[in-house]
């Protein structure tokens, strides 16, 4: 006998979940910086994966049509993962140094960029809709920074970034088989990375399991959001001093005084 009533809630359990789903990808895909955006950034939950946790299972596209697995960690070895976008103040200011640290390690670690939402979207950089807008974001971040290593794109909803808690330019330092070694907070804490990265590839274990801090990372990437919020275009520096004032008035003020980030691919004196 056919049990109808199990299979109707089997059924309804199911729509209500891909429901939960399509709500969490375009609340992820957000139009207009938000307060309860930029207060989420400034810490993890309990509850968000971290040190001595493993990855959720992904399978991403890379430009040049290839694909970062997580099935293939146990091939390509250890993974410095960093997510970022093109609008991303934080990720402009990372990026000379993941460069550099390309440069020294890259030959013993495999690193990644994955690309994920706008962090400040605008008329001339809004956030993307498909995959192929997506996809084009990507292209422009490595253009921009020149990155020499892999550039992965996470889906339109950002399954896999929601899945690590959606920090704007978190970093995470992976094992063969997942675990996270290392979680920087904000990818621009060079000095932390480069010694857990130094750690690993000893063979050793990181001294310390992660960084954070939103103030020596504000510190660091301040002068840096004057240039992309016009990068962005229309409403971004609006939207900033709706919901920022105090860092907006900073950027204003960096930008007035001529105090800008060198530009990428120039290291400074």
């Amino acid at each position: 006998m056919t049990n109808v009533t199990g299979e109707t809630q089997n059924d309804t359990s199911t729509q209500k979940r891909n429901e939960d789903s399509q709500d969490a990808g375009r609340s992820y895909r957000f139009d207009h910086l938000a307060l309860r955006l930029v207060l989420s950034d400034m810490s993890y939950g309990k509850d968000d994966p971290g040190p001595g946790d493993r990855v959720p299972d992904f399978d991403l596209p890379t430009l040049g049509g290839g694909r970062f697995r997580s099935a293939d960690l146990g091939e390509t070895g250890p993974v410095l993962l960093i997510f970022g976008s093109y609008t991303c103040p934080v990720t402009d200011n990372a990026a000379p140094g993941l460069s550099e640290l390309h440069a020294r390690f890259g030959d013993r670690v495999h690193f990644v960029m994955v690309n994920v939402r706008e962090a400040h979207p605008g008329k001339a950089v809004p956030q993307p809709t498909t995959p192929e807008e997506k996809m084009a974001h990507a292209e422009q971040l490595r253009a921009l920074h020149g990155f020499k290593f892999e550039v992965a794109v996470d889906d339109i909803d950002g399954t896999f970034h929601r899945a690590l808690s959606p920090k704007p330019n978190s970093a995470y330092l992976l094992d063969k088989d997942g675990t996270i070694l290392f979680r920087a907070h904000w990818a621009n804490d060079g000095n932390a990375l480069a010694a857990a990265l130094d750690a690993v590839v000893a063979g050793e274990s990181p001294r310390r399991s992660h960084s954070g801090g939103i103030i020596p990372a504000t510190v660091r990437f301040a002068r840096d959001i004057a240039p992309v919020l016009d990068r962005a275009g229309g409403g971004a520096w609006r939207e900033m001093w709706l919901v920022a004032p105090p860092m907006a008035a900073m950027a204003f003020a960096l930008k007035t005084l001529r105090i800008r980030p060198p530009k990428p691919g120039v290291q400074e004196a």
